[in-house]
């Protein structure tokens, strides 16, 4: 799992810098690594930080919008790469176990628990009107910084990337309603074969 800080231009016309913060996994042995492309759209510079504490800039080298998955590549990736294990969603049912690994607020290596608490739903991103469909919901804790984490199940199996949480306050904290993209889908975009 590593860290993903961005940096983007400020909208509206204002000079200065926004830095965002968000999530991603190893999913291969040459280091690629799937997120969420919200977290990293229209960034400036893009630094991931692997779980050994190396620090690289990184490049998107591929982007699958319509699912919203990014695959970021490293400038100087770590000497030994240990990519994460991929599972399959379709095993998973309402009710299995899921862990949401990631930077909540910038706090990496964070897991929260919860269960599957739904399949199949849909979820309509503000910042692209995109909408995403077939996703795993969750009642892991999923906060902001979370988003382009694993969604693990029981056996440390990457079954999904955390795209969203549900909030209707508009506040940006969990209520127990997180949303992940399935590993079968997140995968295509790094060139993954199907589970």
């Amino acid at each position: 799992v590593v860290l993903v800080q961005v940096e983007r231009p400020q909208t509206g016309g204002a000079d200065g810098i926004d830095e965002g913060v968000g999530s991603g996994v190893v999913v291969n042995l040459a280091g690629d690594m799937l997120t969420s492309l919200h977290v990293v759209a229209d960034a400036s510079e893009i630094t991931v930080t692997f779980a050994d504490g190396t620090r690289s800039q990184a490049a998107i080298v591929a982007e699958d919008a319509k699912n919203d998955i990014a695959v970021l590549r490293a400038a100087t990736p770590p000497a030994e790469i240990v990519p994460a294990t991929l599972g399959d969603p379709g095993g998973v049912r309402e009710g299995s176990e899921a862990y949401a690994v990631g930077s909540p607020f910038g706090l990496p290596h964070s897991m929260s628990e919860g269960v599957i608490s739904g399949l199949d739903r849909s979820f309509v991103l503000e910042e692209s009107g995109v909408v995403l469909r077939g996703l795993i919901q969750v009642d892991a804790a999923v906060n902001p910084g979370n988003s382009g984490g694993p969604l693990l199940d029981r056996d440390g199996h990457v079954i999904g990337i955390v795209a969203a949480l549900l909030n209707p306050t508009g506040d940006d904290v969990s209520i127990g309603i997180g949303l992940a993209v399935p590993i079968t889908v997140a995968g295509g975009a790094a060139g993954l074969p199907p589970y």
